[in-house]
Order: C-alpha cells, then structure tokens, then sequence
C-alpha cells in the first residue's frame, strides 16, 4: 500500500508531481536532466551528498529500506527537501555535476555562500533530481511522493557498458572491498541473481560485471512500468532522444505539462553526441573488442532482444 500524499513545503513551494529521471549507469539521463535543469520553473538537482547517502544505503542493502517501511520513505524525502533548498550557501555545496548541468563553473565560489544560486526562488513551480542510480530507489521514492512523475531512459546496453568500462567511478563498485556480495544476495545494485552468477563474479571479466548491471537495471525499469500508472511514467529512449531530439522534447513537454525547450534540448544532444562524450549511438562496435561484446551479449542479450537491439550475430 502507498503512503498517503504527505505536504512538503520547499522555498515556501509546495512540492507537487516532483520529477526523477532514472536509467541504467551511461544511459543518457544527464541529457534530459539538462533540459529539465534549464527549463523555466523547474529546480532540479544531482548528485547531492545526503540524496546519494540514502539512496546508495537502499541500493546497495534492499532489506534496509524494507525493514524501514514508511521511515524509509521519511528518510528520502527529507534529503530531496534538503537538497532542494535554495541559497547561496546550500548552493555552494552543490557538487560539479550539478553546477554543470546548470551550464555554472564546476567548481564553487572560493567563499562560501558568495555566489548566486543557480535558480531564483520565486519562480521555482516545480522540484526534480536526477542523481545517479535512483532507478534502484524507485519504490521509496514513490511511497515518498505518490505523485512523483518518473522519466526513465533506455539506452543499447552495448554501448552502455563500453562507457562505464572507461569510467573509473563505475568500475569502483567492482572493487573486492566495495563489492558486498558475501551480505547482499541476490544482489539489485550489481545485478547478480543466481547462485552461478555469484560464484562466477570473483573471476568475472569487467564487461561481464557491467553487463549484470545493465541487465538489472533495465529488469528494475520493466518492473517499475508494470507498478506505475502511465501517467507518472515516461519511458525515452536514448537513440530517440539524440536523432528526434525535438519530438521527444515535444513529448516530455506534454508529459510533464510543463515548458520544455526543444531548441536546447537539440542543441544539448549535438554537443553531447557530436562531442563523442558518450561515443554516440552504436559506437559498441568501434569500442568493445570482440570478447567483450560476445560477453555482454552472453548475459544481457535477452534483454537486449527485448528491448529492440537486435544482437551481433542477427545483424
């Protein structure tokens, strides 16, 4: 059973339909968190130390926030109102990431609490976040927020993995000291569900551990759609999103009912995609060697199938 709506007040704002954007790790999710960030009335934050705190817990240990119940849900809502709160000071602790949506400096003022906020109180109508794997909290955001609107995005778990195989934030998960497979089985965050998985996973090659990942994630999105209504769930593709740029900004307009600019988003996706940040839809095939595709192929290729992505050996 969910919460009932429970009033948050922020800025003097009342909280209604917060949006969260979710997705895979490397799925795209910073794009249309920029275009959120930059849309007029529209506050949305990332990557902000208590949101990740908590959100990490119920990621990495699913019985935490099970135990918890509706305190669990108190837990997260409280650390989006604090991140959501606006000041030069609260703005100061905003990480790079963050700022950087927002098209500021990465790094902060040198005083504290001497900069401008990146979002003028008075005109905030709407509070969103779009901080790393939410898609593993999803539940207890919405028992937190029963009106919340979600905005999950799929991308080629290909190409996926190729990016968090160069992403030594990612890869650190994987770590023998971080890894938490020995008290958490099965295991959501590293995507490990059987017992030939986990016993494998020591010896694993690092495509084969982000595949698992990908793999889980897109299982938690195809889960999350069954539970949400379509009202409160938008599914993006990310291939969509960089070739029709400005339809799927047209539709996440009209899903949010909320003005969102086609124009940036276009040039968002150009500078994205056009700077070879991501490596672009289908640069799988320049960026994993052989051995790599046919062992993300091995584990997600159902997935991969289900989701449209016809594998290597179909193409």
């Amino acid at each position: 059973m969910r919460s009932t709506p429970h009033i948050l007040v922020v800025n003097g704002t009342k909280v209604r339909r917060p949006v969260f954007i979710l997705g895979a790790p490397h799925s795209g999710a910073e794009l249309l968190a920029r275009a959120v960030k930059r849309s007029p009335g529209f506050h949305l934050t990332t990557g902000r130390h208590g949101v990740l705190r908590v959100t990490y817990a119920f990621a990495r240990q699913p019985s935490i926030a099970a135990e918890r119940g509706r305190g669990a849900a108190r837990v997260l809502r409280d650390a989006c109102a604090e991140a959501w709160l606006v000041s030069a000071r609260a703005c100061a602790r905003c990480p790079g990431e963050c700022r950087e949506l927002a098209g500021l400096p990465p790094e902060p003022p040198a005083e504290p609490g001497s900069g401008e906020p990146c979002v003028d109180p008075g005109g905030i109508t709407r509070f969103a976040d779009a901080s790393p794997d939410l898609i593993y909290s999803a539940d207890v955001l919405l028992d937190a927020f029963p009106d919340a609107q979600f905005v999950q995005v799929i991308r080629d778990g290909r190409d996926a993995v190729a990016d968090m195989l160069a992403d030594e934030r990612c890869l650190a998960w994987f770590k023998p000291a971080i890894a938490n497979l020995d008290t958490v089985f099965p295991n959501p965050f590293l995507g490990v569900e059987d017992h030939t998985e986990r016993s494998r996973w020591p010896r694993a090659a690092p495509a084969v551990k982000c595949a698992l990942r990908w793999r889980g994630a897109v299982r938690l999105s195809a889960r999350l759609r069954r539970q949400v209504p379509d009202e409160q769930l938008l599914t993006v593709r990310y291939e969509d999103l960089v070739t029709k740029p400005r339809r799927l900004g047209a539709d996440l307009a009209r899903y949010l009912d909320a003005p969102i600019s086609r124009t940036t988003l276009s040039g968002l996706v150009r500078v994205q995609d056009g700077g070879d940040e991501t490596g672009g839809v289908g640069s799988w095939r320049e960026r994993l060697t052989s051995r790599q595709l046919a062992q993300v192929e091995k584990v997600a290729g159902t997935e991969l199938r289900r989701l449209g992505y016809r594998l290597s050996n179909d193409l």
